[in-house]
């Protein structure tokens, strides 16, 4: 049987603990909870209005809008908006995306369309999911923080899908508030999302949260039942 030199058991030992400490750093660093966390811990609904901001990948600003959001968790959201003219005033225009649990449906006003796909072929296409719960937070999404900046802590949130519809979403806390959202599409465009006038596990109506196409548009996909 061969016998290990001093020197090579202490390297073997040695290398060992270094293995055993990287390990341990790495767990803990992924079971580490963020500010996203805790907000999510707690939260059973939201309602918010927000001012989105959207620039091009060379950081230019090419559309404003406002809009609200509304969160029903498990698994319920709407978020709608409308893009401001040149008088810094909402139109009637806009997009709204409703998940009622079951089914996604995407309304574009401009072009009178209505898309819809069940909730398991779009986890996590959006954000807004996240938010709602209805993406499980750990399996779907890498969560990293992110530092402090401009007086806000930030949380990173990178889908592990290859099919979502952003590439990274930047949550920023102040005192345990979510205050902005910054994502990132997969064109390199980036929308800054400002919440506004945040009420948070307050009463959200199921109607605020189910959708009907309107009568005239055309629908794209079969909702699930």
């Amino acid at each position: 049987m061969a016998v290990l030199s001093p020197g090579l058991k202490w390297r073997r030992a040695s290398g060992a603990l270094v293995f055993a400490a990287l390990l341990l750093r790495a767990l803990s660093a992924v079971a580490a909870p963020t500010p996203l966390d805790a907000y999510l811990d707690n939260l059973k609904t939201l309602r918010a209005s927000f001012l989105q901001t959207l620039a091009d990948p060379h950081g230019r600003e090419i559309d404003r809008a406002t809009g609200t959001l509304i969160v029903a968790r498990p698994g319920k959201f709407s978020w709608d908006i409308h893009p401001q003219n040149a008088g810094g005033t909402s139109s009637g225009a806009g997009q709204l995306m409703v998940c009622d649990g079951t089914n996604l449906w995407f309304l574009d006003r401009d072009l009178q369309q209505v898309t819809v796909k069940p909730v398991d072929a779009a986890l996590s296409a959006t954000p807004a999911m996240l938010l709602s719960g209805t993406a499980d937070l750990r399996q779907n999404f890498t969560i990293t923080p992110a530092g402090t900046r401009t007086g806000l802590e930030w949380v990173l949130a990178e889908p592990k899908a290859s099919d979502a519809d952003f590439r990274s979403a930047l949550f920023g806390f102040a005192n345990g508030e979510l205050r902005r959202m910054i994502v990132e599409d997969k064109l390199g465009q980036t929308a800054t999302i400002m919440f506004q006038q945040v009420a948070r596990n307050v009463a959200v109506a199921p109607a605020d949260v189910s959708f009907t196409p309107p009568q005239g548009v055309d629908v794209i996909g079969t909702p699930h039942p």
